[in-house]
């Protein structure tokens, strides 16, 4: 949490600075385009503060109330991230670029605008160096997108979602700006606007989604879920498992139950003895799963699925 935290420091950073840029070379040049990176950029910055918020509010201790901690606080900030990108910052440069496109006004000096372009791409790129070295010590060696699925720490992949968008708007103003400029048709400037609009709404769906799934209680993956059920079943005093349940409650804190069925004749301290190994051999091979909880059922009865639980698949 740590790195992430460094990473949403970076982008806040280079958020700052290049808004500030953006919106001195919009009133300059009148860019459509320029307008909506620089609210961009203050949407980027807004996210980062609700961020922090989301991980120093997931970090407070259990209480009466919330017996398994508060690490869900990450997942509905990065879900309010989400809605702030798709309002603020596609729904307003969508509008701003059909104004534009509906009353264009011609650029004043478009060096202003590539001066900015390039220094806003230095800043963005570095915050995105940031996070991507923190992404790519944390997914060890797994392929890209295999990793971004498994990832459960929203916030880390929020700044690499928004700074991809960011050096891809920079691109698409860019181009607007030097299609206006050279074709002397400040429409395509709006245009270019609303492009960076629509970027930015889908990008926000995806977080939106990620921390949706997250926020209403998804479980461990199925290839996880088997592998355990494998251990489970490796135990010699277990005859059978049951159904394997769990719920991520945190970016790095998983919990799982399951149920098992072991030969009636054993004695009850050899029958700990195997949950204890099996809860031991879990949690080993794989950290995030922190609360194993086992149920030792009779022979053809399983406890009931608890839907808080979530799904095991």
């Amino acid at each position: 949490m740590a790195e992430s935290k460094m990473a949403v420091y970076g982008a806040m950073a280079a958020n700052v600075a290049i808004a500030v840029t953006k919106f001195i070379a919009a009133g300059v040049t009148g860019s459509s385009s320029m307008l909506s990176e620089g609210i961009h950029s203050l949407v980027d910055t807004g996210n980062g503060c609700l961020l922090l918020v989301g991980m120093v509010r997931s970090k407070r201790p259990p209480t009466r109330e919330h017996p398994y901690g508060h690490g869900k606080e990450l997942y509905f900030w990065t879900l309010m991230v989400g809605v702030l990108i798709f309002g603020a910052g596609g729904g307003i440069s969508i509008y701003e670029g059909i104004l534009h496109v509906r009353h264009p006004a011609p650029l004043e000096d478009a060096t202003w605008n590539y001066a900015v372009l390039a220094c806003a791409a230095l800043f963005e790129g570095a915050s995105f160096a940031i996070g991507w070295r923190q992404f790519t010590a944390d997914r060890k060696g797994k392929p890209i997108l295999a990793a971004l699925q498994a990832s459960k720490d929203p916030s880390l992949l929020s700044v690499l979602a928004e700074d991809s968008a960011a050096l891809a708007g920079l691109l698409i103003a860019g181009i607007g700006v030097f299609l206006s400029h050279f074709f002397k048709e400040p429409a395509i400037d709006g245009i270019a606007s609303i492009v960076i609009g629509a970027l930015l709404a889908g990008v926000a769906v995806v977080l939106i989604h990620q921390s949706r799934g997250l926020l209403v209680g998804e479980g461990i993956s199925a290839t996880t879920a088997t592998r355990i059920r494998a251990l489970a079943q490796a135990e010699s005093a277990v005859t059978e498992v049951g159904p394997i349940l769990s719920m991520y409650i945190g970016p790095d804190e998983a919990l799982v139950t399951l149920s098992v069925q072991v030969d009636p004749l054993l004695p009850s301290g050899e029958v700990a003895h195997a949950v204890q190994r099996i809860e031991s051999e879990i949690r080993a091979l794989f950290p995030p799963i922190r609360r194993v909880y086992i149920e030792i059922g009779p022979p053809g009865q399983h406890p009931a699925r608890n839907p808080a639980l979530g799904p095991h698949g």
